[in-house]
Parts: C-alpha cells; sequence; structure tokens
C-alpha cells in the first residue's frame, strides 16, 4: 500500500480535500494527516466549542472528501459525549465508509488535560487492502506500552497524527523507529509544522518500517510525503526478532503499578 503523510496540512475541510487529491493522483490509497487537522491544534478555551458530535460535519465532510477522491483518510477531530470532549482521529475508508475513531489516552500538559478528557479504549483497529491499520494520536505513541498493545492485537500499521513541538525533535528521530522495530510494525506518524500561537512544530514526519528503518522523512517545511508499506513486512520482520514471542509476562506485573515518589 501506497502512503501519503500531509505534513503542516493547514486546519480546516479545504486543506484535507486538496490533500486527499493529491496523494490520490500521486497513487496513495491512505492519506494520514496530522492531530487536530480539522481545528488547528492552540485552541485554548474554544476545543469545547468546536467539538462536533460523533459523525458530525467533520467526520462528513472527511467521508466526502475520501469518497471524491478514492483515497482513505486518517485525520484529527474533535468530539463531544456528553460533557466530556475528546480529541480524536477517525479512519475513513476510500469509499467514505467510517471505519473507526479513537479518543487519545494519553493527555500531554496542561494545556490538554484542561479541555479534553482522555480516552479509555487502547486498540482501535481497522483492516483496509490487507492491512490491519491502527491508530494513536501523537503523545500515545511515547509510551512503549501503546505501540506493544498494537503489536500484540495484529496491527500492522499505526497511523499517528501528531502536533509535535520543539525541541522534542528526538521523538521522531529516535522514538519512532525504536517503536516500529521492537514491535514489528509500520508506523506512520504525520506532524504539524511551522508555528501556531506560541508552538513551534517541529515536522520530521516519517513512515518508519519494521525494521527500524525509516522509509520517507519530511523535513521542516510543508510536504506530502510518500512511501510503500509491505503488507508481508510486519509478520517477516516479527518472526526475525521475536520480542513479541519471547516475552516473560509473568515478570512485567509491577509495570502497570505507579512509580515510587
Amino acid at each position: 500500500m501506497r502512503i501519503a503523510l500531509a505534513q503542516g496540512c493547514a486546519p480546516g475541510t479545504a486543506a484535507l480535500d486538496a490533500a486527499a487529491a493529491q496523494a490520490a493522483q500521486r497513487g496513495a490509497r491512505l492519506l494520514v494527516a496530522p492531530e487536530l487537522s480539522h481545528t488547528g491544534y492552540v485552541l485554548g478555551p474554544q476545543a469545547a466549542a468546536l467539538a462536533e458530535d460523533p459523525g458530525g460535519p467533520a467526520v462528513r465532510q472527511a467521508r466526502q472528501a475520501a469518497a471524491r477522491h478514492g483515497v482513505a483518510v486518517v485525520f484529527g477531530h474533535l468530539e463531544r459525549a456528553g460533557s466530556a470532549v475528546h480529541n480524536c482521529a477517525s479512519l475513513v475508508g476510500p469509499d467514505g465508509a467510517l471505519l473507526a475513531t479513537y479518543r487519545k489516552t494519553h493527555l500531554y500538559g496542561d494545556q490538554e488535560r484542561a479541555a479534553f478528557t482522555p480516552g479509555s479504549e487502547q486498540v482501535v483497529q481497522a483492516d483496509l487492502d490487507g492491512l490491519r491499520i491502527g491508530l494513536l494520536i501523537c503523545y500515545d505513541i511515547e509510551f512503549p506500552e501503546t505501540a506493544r498493545a498494537h503489536a500484540l492485537a495484529g496491527t500492522d500499521l499505526l497511523a499517528v497524527p501528531t502536533a509535535l513541538m520543539r525541541p522534542y525533535e528526538a521523538v521522531p528521530r529516535l522514538l519512532v523507529p525504536a517503536r516500529a522495530y521492537e514491535n514489528g510494525l509500520h508506523i506512520a506518524y504525520a506532524n504539524r509544522c511551522g508555528r501556531e500561537g506560541d508552538l513551534d512544530f517541529a515536522g520530521l514526519s516519517c513512515l518508519a518500517g519494521p525494521d527500524g528503518e525509516v522509509r520517507a522523512r519530511a523535513g521542516a517545511a510543508p510536504d506530502l510525503l510518500l512511501a510503500d508499506v509491505d503488507p508481508q513486512a510486519a509478520a517477516a520482520a516479527r518472526k526475525d526478532s521475536p520480542y513479541l514471542t519471547d516475552r516473560r509476562p509473568d515478570l512485567y506485573r509491577t509495570l502497570a503499578r505507579s512509580p515510587r515518589p
């Protein structure tokens, strides 16, 4: 499967539609946009007002864009559930069907914790063209437990819409390839770039393969990055580096405990 990562995709439906059109023209089957690609990341107190009910306008418009261009789309949006506001990523199929919605489980910093309620479902997946695609959002991938849970659940490709700011470039440069290697899966990490409010986003979007090699890497400017994902590569990598089968879960019970002060 050829996938496209829309680094720095401007907020809003028009920008997502344009990126989907360009991705389809360049042979991509899946487009991954950044975190909160529908609204932008720096929202402050506006977050609650911008949140929509499940299946609201943001999702409908993304479904229309995917169907119009025949390309699957992963995009970020805000979802309201009662009084809670969730930072979400949804996967829409190339026919416009909504395949999955994930609510960010690990919230970063005071701004996110004040605006959002964390999700409670660790592994959200959908199948597309013979690949099992899992969803995470930005800070989630920085916890080893999240990628390992997906690997154990059979995820082949982790799509990770992201809003990573400077000076944390070590995450896409070092940590994301390591996560891919230690779990034998592909990771599509689509970041924002440039300034928004008082934040300077790092770019460096990448596709890391299950062998730990980076198949494609963006710089600091807006880009539509393309790379190919081999459906057989994850299985081959897990056979070559059998971390999943050689684990000792009986020794790991203390990992669920809170750290000592």
